[in-house]
């Protein structure tokens, strides 16, 4: 049986040779390379490196932290999974890693028996999520279904549900086009939502417009 394929990015040596040990320590697991930053490991990636079973990600390196470095995985490499690591457990920080892709999120204190859990659950169930994660998680479901719609913005997203132009819209409401600018930015914020198209979905799924 092949041994599980691990890849450490952390800046800090002594961390991560330290974790290099301790994984290789673990029955079927190896660490197959150690870079000191997201940019050393994403031009390995593009020269061709194997992609391992698990990446361990740092979240705070220097040059290219471990966020931006997963929103690079996520879109090049979607099926790839992560595991992140940090001193951090700011609730923002740990969201912002989840929400990008990363399958886990461990504090660098974890204990070992937890770490090695960690590892054998996003190997084999695609995801671990310890308390703090899923506390996060249910808190920030219940802010989502806290958000509250004025009765202007609703009708703005029935619109927008439809082919007509910003333009038509603003019309149609009796705006001007900057005002409508301005209901769909804050809306794209409030609903956590970057395009039209993400709007349409929102809509749909809260049955705002029906189809």
């Amino acid at each position: 049986m092949s041994k599980i394929k691990i890849i450490i990015v952390d800046d800090h040596l002594l961390f991560s040779q330290s974790l290099s040990y301790l994984v290789g320590s673990f029955e079927n697991f190896e660490v197959a390379g150690i870079y000191n930053n997201g940019k050393e490991f994403i031009t390995a990636v593009k020269g061709g490196i194997k992609l391992p079973d698990i990446v361990l990600l740092d979240v705070n390196m220097p040059i290219m932290d471990g966020i931006e470095t997963m929103k690079w995985i996520k879109q090049n490499h979607p099926d790839q999974k992560v595991i992140a690591l940090s001193v951090n457990n700011d609730e923002d920080t740990v969201m912002r890693m989840i929400t990008n892709g990363a399958k886990g999120y461990l504090l660098k204190d974890t204990d070992p028996k937890n770490f090695k859990e960690a590892l054998e659950e996003v190997y084999s169930r695609g995801f671990y999520y310890s308390e703090m994660v899923s506390g996060y998680l249910i808190n920030k479901l219940n802010i989502d279904n806290k958000i509250v719609l004025k009765e202007r913005e609703i009708e703005f997203i029935k619109l927008a549900c439809t082919e007509k132009t910003y333009k038509e819209i603003a019309d149609g409401m009796c705006l001007s086009p900057k005002t409508i600018d301005g209901y769909r930015e804050n809306l794209f914020q409030k609903l956590e939502i970057k395009t039209r198209i993400g709007l349409v979905l929102y809509a749909i799924k809260h049955k705002i417009v029906c189809i």
